[in-house]
């Protein structure tokens, strides 16, 4: 049996990673915030643990690491991520907020690769996935504005695509994916297509990713994605 640890599950697209995951037969390791205010998560019938868990607590990702010791991880699945106000625009950046979106989208993802790496060493399929935006392609913006998303995006990118050279030896593939806009609570109600297909997507891209293709940046769909 799989085993999977995913970030940031209470609801959107976490929440319908571990739905599909644990459908397929997968063991699924689920953190939150507070699993209290995820009835949903707690439904999801399958080989699902929940774990309370802020990715930007540094001692409860240990802790965590720690509970798991011994476990063979397959896939650690960063997806916990915030967006920030939508609000602050140049000349009215607030650079605290910034710290913390930061601190969500783009330490803490390597802080969960440095802390469960030997779990996924274990593991038979050896993958550590990402999920990022789009709007964090240099080579893809084109209408500015959103620099604290964007830059947290873009960093994140750069720590995976090191993170990739740095695991192949160990025979670990490390991608970034885009979800494509989904309607979420962070994508609006304008998104593109609603999370079941965005997640069923990027599962493909995930049972897709080898050594040639770790390091890379995907859309949900599979296409690349220009840095």
């Amino acid at each position: 049996m799989p085993v999977a640890l995913v970030t940031g599950t209470s609801r959107g697209l976490g929440l319908e990673f571990v739905r599909q995951y644990a459908a397929d037969g997968w063991r699924v390791h689920a953190t939150c915030r507070d699993p209290d205010s995820a009835p949903g998560l707690a439904e999801i019938p399958g080989e699902v643990t929940i774990h309370r868990l802020d990715v930007d607590d540094a001692d409860e990702v240990t802790a965590l690491a720690d509970s798991l010791a011994g476990e063979a991880l397959d896939l650690l699945l960063n997806n916990a991520g915030v967006y920030g106000p939508k609000s602050l625009a140049f000349g009215g950046i607030d650079y605290d907020i910034w710290l913390d979106v930061l601190r969500t989208n783009t330490l803490a993802p390597l802080r969960m690769a440095e802390c469960f790496v030997e779990h996924v060493a274990r593991g038979e399929r050896r993958r550590i996935v990402s999920v990022s935006s789009k709007v964090g392609s240099i080579a893809e913006n084109t209408s500015g504005a959103g620099y604290i998303y964007r830059s947290s995006k873009a960093a994140l990118n750069m720590a995976m695509a090191s993170l990739a050279i740095d695991l192949a030896p160990r025979g670990i593939a490390c991608c970034v994916l885009h979800p494509g806009w989904v309607r979420t609570d962070m994508g609006g109600p304008g998104g593109l297509i609603d999370p079941p297909e965005s997640v069923a997507g990027m599962r493909r891209g995930i049972d897709g990713l080898d050594a040639a293709s770790s390091g890379g940046f995907f859309n949900y769909d599979g296409e690349p994605i220009p840095w």
